[in-house]
């Protein structure tokens, strides 16, 4: 039987705003089949530095990022990344046995294109994990979401074998919706098995709102929702822009800075300036893009299914990272939500702190490839059978 293991998760998201890391301890079930036991010893975040935040988000800019920049980025991260789990370590006083780093997205194409007379499907983490391994002197599983795509699926979304895990229920409905940089959700009807689970990215979460505060205030983000509040929402841009084919594609399906990054920002900016919109209206536009396309997702493919899973369920509707922080996005959500029948809850509510919950989904995958276990849910990522994720590196 698996031994229990201190195990690190450590998750950069797309918003490209830092890093967190969650320390766990994981064990077998008590009984076979069953899921493993996860306890949240402590966790903890790290900023990026400005001109880290830079480079990250350059290196996303695929018409423009050099090799050498690219290498050197990898590299880099590593060593970022062993200093958030050493500081994170010792902070807490937790010894660890095992670290599971999701690294940084720099680019996701889920949907084959053809190159070099093939069509093609790639993913690429960033984070040396020879450097981590070597600085902790402890085993590092990293580079998770090729094998799914190996085995045909969109290596994304990944987190609902977390959302499985911990927090599914006999008698209640739980969605459960991530607003980091892109939207993802997690839909889990009341006793469900595994294959039940319905999970995939809805759009972007945080990153067109951060991107448009950049670009006209300057700022990384829009504290609390302040900025947006100030605002009108252009309804006839918000329209246009849900047209977008991803919105009313059909899941499994995931997406990225490939689609909703710099280029696309820009056309919201144009078209809003168009509409004659000023700044906080702009703002206001990107929020509720956000917060429509996740009451669409709902009402599209998650209603239905939850439904016809278990019809006299309660559903609770539980939100997590960056986006859980900005207020007028809650308040959005709950206009569009609440009217459905839908209990809104934070992820803190269920024991763990929004912020952590990726890392620690990361921790969990990497004790289960460490035991040999498959971390993919096929019902979520699309992939023809379940797999082990990740490489190992030892220390």
């Amino acid at each position: 039987m698996p031994k229990s293991m201190v195990v690190a998760g450590v998750m950069s998201g797309t918003s490209a705003d830092g890093v967190d890391v969650a320390l766990c301890r994981i064990s077998a079930a008590r009984d076979y089949g069953d899921s493993p036991r996860i306890k949240l010893l402590g966790h903890a975040g790290f900023r990026y530095s400005k001109a880290v935040r830079a480079a990250v988000l350059a290196a996303m800019d695929a018409k423009n990022a050099s090799v050498a920049d690219l290498s050197r980025l990898n590299w880099r991260l590593g060593e970022i990344y062993a200093d958030c789990v050493e500081k994170a370590s010792t902070r807490l006083g937790i010894k660890i046995d095992l670290i599971g780093c999701h690294g940084q997205t720099i680019y996701h194409q889920a949907v084959a294109e053809k190159y070099l007379g093939s069509p093609v499907r790639c993913t690429w983490q960033m984070g040396e994990a020879s450097v981590i391994a070597e600085r902790l002197r402890v085993p590092v599983v990293s580079d998770f979401r090729p094998a799914d795509m190996a085995a045909a699926g969109q290596g994304a979304p990944l987190v609902p074998m977390l959302d499985y895990v911990m927090f599914r229920s006999a008698k209640v409905n739980r969605v459960l919706q991530n607003l980091g940089g892109i939207g993802n959700l997690t839909a889990i009807p009341a006793g469900c098995a595994i294959d039940g689970v319905m999970a995939f990215d809805t759009g972007p979460g945080n990153m067109v709102i951060d991107a448009c505060m950049q670009r006209l205030r300057g700022k990384a983000f829009d504290r609390g929702g302040a900025v947006a509040r100030q605002g009108r929402i252009i309804s006839s841009v918000l329209t246009s822009v849900l047209a977008e084919e991803y919105f009313s594609a059909s899941p499994p399906k995931s997406c990225g800075r490939e689609q909703f990054g710099a280029d696309f920002v820009s056309h919201v900016i144009s078209v809003c300036r168009k509409a004659r919109a000023n700044d906080a209206d702009i703002v206001a536009t990107a929020t509720a893009l956000t917060a429509e396309s996740v009451s669409q997702a709902y009402q599209r493919f998650v209603w239905a299914h939850l439904g016809t899973a278990a019809p006299l369920a309660k559903t609770e509707f539980v939100v997590a990272g960056g986006g859980a922080k900005n207020a007028a996005l809650m308040t959005m959500l709950g206009e569009r939500l609440q009217p459905l029948g839908v209990k809104i809850r934070l992820m803190r509510e269920l024991g763990v702190p929004g912020q952590a919950k990726e890392a620690v989904a990361f921790a969990m995958l990497a004790w289960l490839t460490w035991n040999g276990v498959a971390g993919n849910v096929v019902a979520a990522t699309g992939a023809k059978r379940p797999v082990v994720l990740g490489k190992v590196t030892h220390g």
